[in-house]
C-alpha cells in the first residue's frame, strides 16, 4: 500500500470516528451533566495522549520545555478543552443533536471571517458568497425552514452552537501558530483543561456516580472526539502529498453523523436539517480555496518567525 492511499485510510477512519461522536456526546448527556461528561471524557483523551507520548519516548522532552510553553498551554488549556466543550456540550444538552453538530460545522467559515481582523485577510466577494451560503444554511437549520416567520426553534442552542464554532476557529488559529510538537501540546493543553474542569467541577456540579455503561460512553467521547482520532487525523496528514487530497474527507463527517443519528437515537432528521446542511456545506466547499491558502499562510509565518502571540 502506498503513503497515499494508507493517508486516506486514516482519513476515512477519523472521518468514521467523528462521524459517531455527535451520538455519543447526547446519549451520555442523558446520564451526566456536562461538566461531568466533560471531566471524564478529557481524563480517558488526556490517559490516552499520554500513553502515546510514552510510547514514543517524548515525555522527558516534555519535561525539559521552557515555562513559556507551559504559559501557553495553560491559555490554551482554557480555550480548548474548558471553554469549548462547556459551550459544545450545552448545544447538545439543548437542541437535538441533528441540529447541533451542523451549527457547530460552521467553524472554518468563522476561521475565514477571524483571519480579517487577527490575520489582516482581506475577503474577497467569492468568500462573502461563501459566508453566506453557510450562514443560509444555518438559518434553514434554526428556523426548521420556516425563513418568512424567522422564528428560531430555540434560540439559546443556536447561540450556542455558534458559539462553539467560533471559539474553535479563535483557538484553531492561535494553534497553527504553535510550533511544539502536536501531541506534546494537545497533551499539556488538555492537563491544564482538566485542573479547570475539576475546579469548576467542584464548585458547580459532583463527580459522577460510577456506572461502567455510562462511563464507556463518555470514554467513547474522550477516545474518538478528542484523543484517538486526532492521532489517526494528523497520520492522515502527515502521509498525504497534499494536505487538501485527504482534508476533503472532512465534508462527509456532519453526513456521516445524521446517519448515525437517525439509527441509534431515532431523532427523524428534518428536512430543513438536511437542506441546511447542504447550504453548509456547499458554502465550505465553495470557500475551500481560500482555507487552503489560509493555512499555507499560518504555517509559512509559524517557519519564518518562530514567535507566538497571546
Amino acid at each position: 500500500m502506498t503513503e497515499q492511499k494508507k493517508a486516506y485510510l486514516y482519513a476515512l477512519i477519523a472521518v468514521l470516528f467523528w462521524g459517531t461522536v455527535a451520538t455519543a456526546m447526547k446519549i451520555s448527556l442523558n446520564y451526566f451533566d456536562f461538566l461531568q461528561l466533560l471531566f471524564l471524557s478529557v481524563s480517558v483523551s488526556l490517559l490516552t495522549l499520554f500513553c502515546v507520548l510514552v510510547y514514543q519516548k517524548k515525555i522527558n522532552d516534555i519535561l525539559k520545555l521552557p515555562a513559556r510553553a507551559f504559559l501557553k498551554s495553560a491559555v490554551f488549556g482554557l480555550v480548548n478543552p474548558f471553554i469549548y466543550y462547556i459551550i459544545l456540550f450545552k448545544a447538545y444538552t439543548i437542541l437535538p443533536a441533528q441540529e447541533a453538530q451542523p451549527l457547530n460545522y460552521t467553524w472554518p467559515i468563522m476561521i475565514t471571517l477571524l483571519s480579517i481582523p487577527i490575520l489582516k485577510q482581506k475577503i474577497g466577494f467569492k468568500n462573502f458568497v461563501a459566508i453566506s451560503i453557510s450562514f443560509f444554511g444555518v438559518l434553514i437549520i434554526s428556523t426548521h425552514g420556516e425563513l418568512a416567520d424567522f422564528s428560531f426553534s430555540n434560540p439559546l442552542g443556536v447561540v450556542y452552537g455558534i458559539a462553539s464554532a467560533l471559539v474553535w476557529a479563535l483557538f484553531w488559529i492561535y494553534n497553527t501558530k504553535d510550533e511544539r510538537d502536536e501531541i506534546s501540546k494537545l497533551f499539556l493543553n488538555f492537563l491544564f483543561g482538566l485542573i479547570y474542569i475539576s475546579i469548576a467541577l467542584s464548585l458547580f456540579s459532583e463527580f459522577p456516580h460510577f456506572s461502567a455503561k455510562h462511563y464507556f460512553g463518555a470514554a467513547y467521547v474522550g477516545l474518538f472526539e478528542m484523543g484517538l482520532t486526532f492521532i489517526v487525523w494528523s497520520l492522515a496528514l502527515k502521509k498525504s502529498e497534499q494536505t487538501s487530497k485527504v482534508s476533503r474527507f472532512i465534508y462527509l463527517v456532519p453526513f456521516i453523523s445524521l446517519i448515525v443519528i437517525y439509527f441509534v437515537l431515532d431523532e427523524e432528521i428534518q428536512s430543513s436539517t438536511l437542506v441546511g446542511l447542504v447550504f453548509i456545506i456547499g458554502g465550505l466547499i465553495f470557500d475551500n480555496l481560500k482555507f487552503t491558502k489560509l493555512i499555507s499562510k499560518l504555517k509559512n509565518q509559524r517557519k519564518k518567525n518562530r514567535l507566538f502571540v497571546l
